[in-house]
C-alpha cells in the first residue's frame, strides 16, 4: 500500500480488543514519533506511554474517551525545548510540532496493523495531575492505540470530505 491509500484507508477506532500490542510494533510506532520533524529540530516532544492498568484507571478516571484500549500515548511537548517564533510574540511551536508527532504514530500505527482515534476532548491540567506529569510538559493530544474489535467501522463523518477546490487554492 502506498502512502496516500495508507492515509485514505485509516480511519478513527473507537472500540478496542483486550490483546497486548506487541513490543517491537509499539517501539516501530514510537520511532515513527522520535523521527518527526520539528520546528528548528528542537524535538520538544514527549510521548507518555500509559499500560498499566492503573495508570490507564487514572487517565480514564480525568477522560471518557479512551476507549478502554490497552495502550494510551499521552503526546506531549516540553515548553523549555520547543521553538519561539521572535517574529510572531507568544507563538509557540510545540502544539504544532506534538500534531505532526502523532500523525506520524497514528499512521505508523495503521501501517502495523494497529488502530488507533485521535483525542483532543480532555482537561490537560486535570490529565497532568492525574498522571503526575512535570509542569513543563503541555499535554496535547491522546492516541488510545491496540487492535480493533471485529465490529469496528468508521463513522459517517469518515466519508464527508470537502471537495478538492475547496480546500486548495493555487495562487
Amino acid at each position: 500500500m502506498n502512502f496516500l491509500e495508507l492515509a485514505k484507508a485509516r480511519y478513527s477506532v473507537r472500540s478496542f480488543k483486550k490483546d497486548d500490542i506487541e513490543e517491537s510494533k509499539l517501539n516501530d510506532i514510537l520511532e515513527a514519533g522520535r523521527v518527526a520533524p520539528s520546528a528548528c529540530n528542537k524535538q520538544p516532544q514527549k510521548i507518555f506511554v500509559v499500560k498499566s492498568e492503573e495508570a490507564r484507571a487514572k487517565l480514564a478516571s480525568v477522560c471518557r474517551f479512551t476507549f478502554d484500549a490497552p495502550v494510551v500515548l499521552v503526546v506531549c511537548y516540553d515548553k523549555e525545548r520547543s521553538w519561539q517564533n521572535d517574529l510572531m510574540p507568544g507563538y509557540n511551536s510545540g502544539e504544532t510540532d506534538a500534531a505532526i508527532v502523532c500523525t506520524h504514530m497514528m499512521l505508523e500505527a495503521w501501517e502495523q496493523g494497529i488502530s488507533s482515534c485521535w483525542v483532543g476532548w480532555f482537561n490537560a491540567d486535570e490529565i497532568a495531575k492525574a498522571l503526575s506529569l512535570p509542569e513543563n510538559f503541555c499535554v496535547c493530544s491522546l492516541l488510545p492505540i491496540g487492535y480493533a474489535t471485529d465490529d469496528a467501522a468508521p463513522t459517517k463523518l469518515h466519508t464527508r470530505i470537502r471537495e478538492f477546490d475547496d480546500t486548495i487554492a493555487f495562487m
